[in-house]
């Protein structure tokens, strides 16, 4: 009898998870997909350096046509010259500023067709919000947040159209300051807080056209931006974001493609940040009813595990505080 209770035990305790999994295998949404970047037009804004030329050098490396822009063409025609070296691939170059929504039209209206779009400009000043002036804050917002509205405004009308009906992809780059706020990034957290907002709504708009939204969430990635950020941090930001390490372009860029050819929703680009997505899955999409699972499960333990990173940055803030009075 006993065996037999026990036995019963054993079958109860893997029924719940098989059936859990087979739940979710029949809801999850949306369904999982596939984008073939070979022989397809890849536009990237901020592709001049750091994250946004890395992914434009991969992509071209993967057989795809390339665009990118940015505001300096100086810039744009060193990044030009860098791909073509490394991979014998000629891209285009648009000069726009993203907060100018007529200069952007313009360029998507040059540039065609698009079939993977990369919204991946983004501006930081760190600062603390008492500190810092309203213009530095409306920079933030208008390039990181209505940037991108520009971007996918200019560009969606023609990838509603295209010709090419194979999956497209709309890309949005945020950060980790996009997933948790952290001291000194008030500003620029509100702006990258806002693409996530901005992708969850978008995507529901636009799936009946076969174009699927990813939002990829960087660590601090080792770029001329984060060296001009470091300039600018205040100590405790420093001292709070000493946890998470950085990254180098290339290997965000390799994370991101990865993401954006399988449709994933949510990109992360480390561990920290595979645990970050877990935490703050929230009512987002999902393709993989695996990773729903693994979210499902692992929310309560990564809210505590969360509770404990809470407890140690205040604890930080206060200390910092106590000693400088």
């Amino acid at each position: 009898m006993a065996a037999l209770s026990l036995l019963s035990l054993l079958l109860l305790i893997l029924l719940l998870p098989l059936s859990l999994l087979l739940l979710l295998s029949l809801i999850v949404r949306p369904r999982p997909v596939k984008i073939p970047l070979k022989n397809r037009h890849v536009f990237i804004s901020g592709g001049s350096s750091g994250i946004g030329l890395s992914l434009a050098l991969r992509a071209a490396a993967e057989g795809a046509r390339v665009s990118i822009l940015a505001r300096s063409q100086d810039k744009l025609e060193e990044a030009k010259q860098a791909i073509q070296l490394a991979t014998g691939i000629d891209v285009a170059t648009f000069s726009a500023d993203v907060r100018d929504f007529d200069a952007v039209s313009r360029a998507a209206e040059k540039a065609g067709p698009v079939d993977v779009l990369v919204v991946n400009q983004g501006v930081v000043v760190p600062e603390e919000l008492a500190k810092q002036e309203l213009d530095e804050i409306k920079f933030m917002i208008d390039v990181n947040l209505m940037g991108s509205f520009n971007m996918i405004k200019a560009f969606l009308p023609a990838m509603k159209a295209r010709t090419d009906r194979r999956p497209a992809s709309i890309a949005l780059v945020s950060s980790q300051a996009g997933q948790v706020g952290i001291y000194g990034y008030t500003a620029y957290s509100a702006s990258k807080f806002g693409l996530r907002g901005l992708a969850e709504a978008l995507q529901q708009e636009i799936i009946a056209d076969d174009i699927h939204v990813s939002l990829v969430f960087p660590s601090d990635t080792d770029t001329p931006g984060l060296v001009e950020e470091n300039k600018r941090r205040p100590p405790l930001t420093n001292i709070i974001a000493a946890s998470s390490g950085t990254m180098k372009a290339d290997e965000v860029a390799e994370k991101a493609l990865s993401g954006i050819k399988c449709g994933s929703f949510i990109v992360p680009c480390n561990f920290e940040g595979q645990l970050l997505a877990i935490a703050t899955a929230g009512l987002s999409p999902q393709r993989s009813y695996i990773m729903a699972f693994v979210e499902v499960v692992g929310a309560g333990i990564l809210r505590l595990a969360g509770l404990f990173f809470q407890w140690n940055w205040y604890s930080s803030i206060e200390k910092w505080h106590a000693q400088n009075k």
